[in-house]
């Protein structure tokens, strides 16, 4: 079966670079997924395991066969600054579609992480070259292809579930230590003043409490802790 690649979408840099911005904002992935009511927020099990910093960015998505986990090189066609491969492995644990060499084609290219539900290995690798990885799990089985050679069956821009949501190339994707929450494209606007709401309102609670105030002063400013 050959490998089907479909362009990326195009997506707002103003809007991305808004989120981009919002590095610096504690609990991240908490406050996204707050802002989206719960929706989109992975699996408690995507965790990171390269580089320790944040991925914020548009997703470009690959979907593996289910039991015929083979090397994803062919995503690199297609990448741009920017980006996060969110790669739909099928929570395949004892297989790693990910290594340090991909870590550092991807950095080459300007990718700014990879989510990944099933397996990753290298992963000080990831560390030495300053790369964000999340993924269900860590382990040296390396992908088929290196036995094979084979590179298909491979779908590149199609709708995939990973970690438990469906994700749309060109959704943005915000990771960090906690997990991993998608904000659908058509809903990055709106979400992302619910984002910047929330953000700030946590932002001066915490100097609150750091001054002394008590649960119930927070109520009677906020309505909400």
């Amino acid at each position: 079966m050959p490998n089907i690649t479909h362009p990326s979408p195009t997506v707002d840099a103003d809007l991305v670079a808004k989120f981009t911005a919002l590095a610096d904002v504690m609990s991240l992935s908490c406050v996204v997924s707050d802002a989206l009511d719960r929706a989109g927020t992975m699996r408690h099990d995507m965790k990171p395991k390269g580089a320790d910093r944040k991925i914020i960015g548009t997703a470009v998505t690959v979907k593996l066969a289910a039991g015929d986990i083979v090397d994803c090189l062919d995503v690199f066609n297609i990448t741009k600054p920017g980006d996060v491969i969110v790669i739909d492995a099928f929570g395949e644990t004892e297989t790693s579609i990910w290594g340090g060499l991909m870590s550092g084609l991807a950095k080459n290219a300007g990718v700014v992480g990879a989510v990944i539900d099933g397996s990753c290995r290298d992963t000080d690798e990831a560390k030495f070259l300053d790369f964000p990885v999340t993924a269900k799990a860590s382990g040296p089985r390396q992908a088929h292809t290196a036995i094979s050679g084979r590179r298909e069956p491979l779908h590149i821009n199609v709708p995939i579930t990973c970690g438990g949501i469906l994700v749309n190339p060109g959704d943005l994707v915000v990771a960090d230590e906690i997990g991993v929450a998608v904000v659908p494209q058509a809903d990055m606007a709106s979400v992302y003043e619910r984002v910047r709401t929330i953000a700030d309102n946590e932002a001066a609670m915490r100097e609150l409490i750091l001054e002394g105030k008590t649960f119930e002063d927070l109520l009677a400013k906020f309505g909400r802790i």
